[in-house]
């Protein structure tokens, strides 16, 4: 701490390494009085002197009289403070012993003491644009700034970068800094990955009155990222009420019956409307499906009487045709053993034969001339 005494001959002052001095004179400037021991005035001498003593900080200066004395004695004080100015499109970084420590603002001026380090200054032209070098933003990455904004873009994302509410660029996928003095900026994220969406309860009212609901599905993916936040506020909702709107029209022209019969046709025709309408604002779309359905209780009970009726109708004509194909086969079977007496006893043989195996004893007697000629005792031990 610089100390002041009074002597003999006048004030001594011991100004230490770490300080500096300003010597006020009726107060007036007088002198900077650097470290060591100093003399100030002499004895009789009526003038009121006055000593201002400072730390040497590493930070900016904030002194009103050291500002007006260093805009009124430049030459005098130029030993001890170090000034940045910066124009109207810059901004400046003063660095310390080579690690950053200070970011000056357009239009503005910053000092500090000469002597707390070994000063360097960089000037960043804004007119070159807002974004900063990857150096340069890993260099700043301590520095604590409100002349900085910082913005990250994950894989598969565009960062579109907006400057006082116009688009000037966009951003690729990592970490970003930029300028922000005196402007809003912004980044919108797009994800440009491909997305499922889901539409579910879309009440529709068939050309024949029928009032259905209907849940569809389809995957995106955002190919012009530019297009697909200028052209609609929002994308995801306008491809929402898109896929509602075009399947709504078409099921509106079709009966119910057409509807469930031509299920793919609906889909196709419905989903060349959204893609057509989806692509002027940058997003392709695919896998359009009509997925689900759903008719109120009342029809629904109709339907399945019907489908009942239908299929028990169906069941008895298989039935008819089954019963009239086996007796088409008896009568065939019937009239090759009318002709051919041999087969007619193998026929025989082969009933006793399978009515042998399920009995203890038989005793068979023919009444066929030819047949048998003795009766046949067949014992099972």
């Amino acid at each position: 701490m610089t100390k002041v005494t009074h002597k003999i001959l006048g004030l001594e002052a011991i100004v230490p390494e770490t300080e500096r001095a300003i010597v006020l004179k009726d107060g007036v400037f007088d002198s900077v009085l650097t470290p060591g021991r100093h003399m100030i005035g002499h004895l009789g001498n009526q003038t009121k002197f006055e000593v201002k003593a400072y730390t040497l900080s590493k930070d900016a200066i904030h002194s009103d009289l050291l500002s007006t004395l260093f805009r009124n004695h430049p030459d005098a004080l130029g030993t001890i403070l170090t000034t940045v100015e910066t124009g109207e499109d810059e901004m400046a970084i003063l660095s310390l012993d080579g690690t950053p420590r200070l970011i000056v603002a357009p239009l503005s001026r910053t000092m500090v003491w000469t002597d707390a380090g070994l000063w360097s200054v960089e000037r960043v032209n804004l007119a070159d644009g807002f974004v900063m070098t990857d150096a340069l933003s890993k260099r700043l990455m301590r520095v604590s700034s409100d002349f900085i904004k910082r913005f990250k873009v994950e894989h598969g994302q565009v960062g579109l970068l907006h400057v006082d509410g116009k688009l000037v660029g966009d951003l690729s996928p990592g970490g970003h800094a930029l300028w922000s003095y005196g402007k809003v900026i912004s980044v919108k994220l797009v994800d440009t990955r491909e997305h499922a969406l889901d539409v579910t309860g879309q009440e529709v009212l068939t050309k024949d009155r029928v009032s259905i609901r209907v849940n569809l599905s389809a995957t995106y993916r955002v190919t012009d990222p530019v297009k697909a936040v200028t052209e609609v506020k929002d994308f995801h909702d306008a491809l929402y009420r898109a896929l509602g709107a075009a399947f709504r029209s078409s099921l509106a022209t079709k009966t119910l019956d057409a509807v469930l019969a031509e299920k793919g046709a609906v889909d196709a025709e419905a989903s060349a409307t959204v893609v057509s309408d989806m692509a002027k604002a940058g997003i392709a779309v695919s896998g359009i499906t009509l997925k689900d359905i759903i008719l109120p209780g009342e029809m629904r009970d109709i339907l399945n009487t019907v489908v009942l009726a239908e299929k028990e109708a169906e069941a008895n004509v298989i039935r008819r045709r089954e019963d009239a194909s086996a007796t088409r086969a008896l009568l065939n079977t019937a009239k090759v053993m009318s002709d051919n007496p041999a087969m007619m006893r193998l026929k025989e043989l082969e009933a006793l034969e399978g009515i042998a195996e399920k009995v203890g004893t038989l005793t068979v007697h023919s009444g066929t001339k030819g047949l048998m000629t003795e009766i046949a005792s067949l014992s099972a031990e």
